[in-house]
């Protein structure tokens, strides 16, 4: 790789006690400058030692809580490393949350057994118990465990009083396990314990590593992200097949997609906007932000205008240059035959894409609308990637969109030897 390209600084992470969502007003201050033109090298060594994200799982609402339950969350990893520390969260919750126990250990098969002698406890400032003010996420101390690209991880937290409600993530896609009698269950390495499961993720909202990753790739968006539509426990959602194309290059893929949410307004999740830096910006080592969100912007909000839907990219594209990082826009996929379709939402649709596509926000283009649509029927998915409610997609459009934003970084800010990076 012998062109000259521009490379983002050096990643300069640092374990925080906790963090809050930042509030959707926020100003954006002027974009950050980039390190000067040079010719690229392999990744430098300072961040081989870095901490890079590897899972994400944004909060999308509260449940009741489980008290004295042990919660065996199972996360699968986008890049490996020697160490892990994990985010969790009670940033919905009303009330203190008391963690009494929480290990981290590398699943031995399907289901809720831990593989012999990997499972750690994980400590907070080298103590196994804290409890988290209500509205605040916090990061475990680095745990020593070396864990692979394409690893699952087990996340269990024992809470023995929350009496709630409890941060969750409701759409897992993804099998999870519960011991309702948590006390000592998060220390076994059996599963024998766990006789319930959930179909959410509990508490845990991300998982960083620490070796040679190269940095992060931020997907942010709604239940087209999340991966409604993915078969369940087979890890298709089109991050989790971006992760895959990514692994020889060492690049983590965080999957930030809230199923039902909007980018300019709360309901299933915090707004787009205002948790932008909680769940995308402020997560370890993110380089480039992917956004595919705005159709339930479309077919939810009465009397929406295509430019408060503009307004909010250039807002929240102006805020990741704020931070050095560059912006991939994602079009806006047909949905005709859903049963909220309707015409004006469809020409408000097209205007939006044409924004997307012309506007001059977004740094990158992936025109996942043009690679999904129906040729015959350009307003409708084509039939093979409809996962039958016309809006989403099945695993093969899963792995079209991925295809689609996998060629974009490849092109744009994905080198080969040196990691994610900045070409313009």
């Amino acid at each position: 790789m012998g062109r000259t390209v521009r490379v983002i600084a050096a990643l300069g992470l640092a374990v925080l006690p906790g963090t809050t969502a930042h509030a959707a007003a926020q100003a954006a201050r002027p974009p950050r400058a980039v390190a000067p033109a040079l010719t690229a090298p392999a990744a430098p060594a300072v961040r081989r030692s870095a901490w890079t994200g590897t899972w994400e799982a944004a909060p999308s609402g509260t449940a009741p809580a489980l008290p004295g339950a042990a919660i065996r969350n199972v996360v699968h990893l986008s890049t490996g490393g020697n160490a892990v520390r994990v985010r969790l969260s009670n940033r919905l919750g009303t009330a203190p949350l008391r963690l009494g126990a929480v290990t981290v250990a590398l699943r031995r098969a399907a289901g809720p057994d831990a593989a012999p002698g990997t499972l750690r406890t994980a400590t907070f400032h080298g103590a196994p118990t804290i409890t988290v003010a209500p509205g605040r996420d916090l990061l475990t101390d680095p745990v020593p465990l070396p864990v692979r690209a394409g690893a699952d991880l087990l996340v269990t937290v024992h809470t023995p009083d929350d009496d709630g409600p409890a941060t969750f993530h409701r759409q897992a896609m993804q099998t999870s396990y519960v011991a309702r009698s948590g006390a000592g269950a998060a220390q076994d390495e059996s599963g024998a314990a766990y006789t319930a499961t959930t179909g959410s993720w509990y508490y845990v909202t991300g998982v960083d590593v620490r070796g040679s990753a190269t940095g992060s790739v931020a997907a942010f968006g709604d239940s087209l992200t999340d991966g409604v539509g993915a078969t369940t426990d087979a890890d298709r959602r089109w991050p989790d097949r971006l992760a895959e194309h990514l692994r020889a290059r060492r690049v983590g893929v965080l999957n930030a997609g809230i199923s039902g949410n909007r980018l300019l307004r709360d309901g299933t999740g915090p707004s787009g906007l205002s948790r932008l830096d909680a769940d995308a910006l402020d997560r370890a080592g993110v380089r480039v932000l992917v956004v595919f969100e705005g159709i339930n912007d479309i077919i939810n909000t009465p009397g929406l205008t295509a430019t408060a839907l503009t307004d909010a990219y250039r807002t929240l594209v102006a805020r990741a240059h704020a931070r050095g990082i560059p912006v991939v826009g994602v079009t806006l996929t047909p949905y005709c035959g859903h049963r909220l379709f309707d015409p004006a939402r469809e020409a408000l649709r097209q205007q939006v894409n044409t924004f997307i596509r012309t506007g001059g926000a977004f740094d990158a283009v992936a025109d996942a609308d043009a690679a999904l649509r129906d040729p015959a029927d350009p307003q409708r998915l084509l039939p093979g990637y409809d996962q039958g409610d016309h809006l989403h997609f099945n695993d093969t459009g899963l792995l079209a969109v991925a295809d689609t934003v996998g060629r974009v970084l490849d092109h744009r800010f994905v080198g080969r030897a040196a990691g994610v990076r900045v070409l313009r």
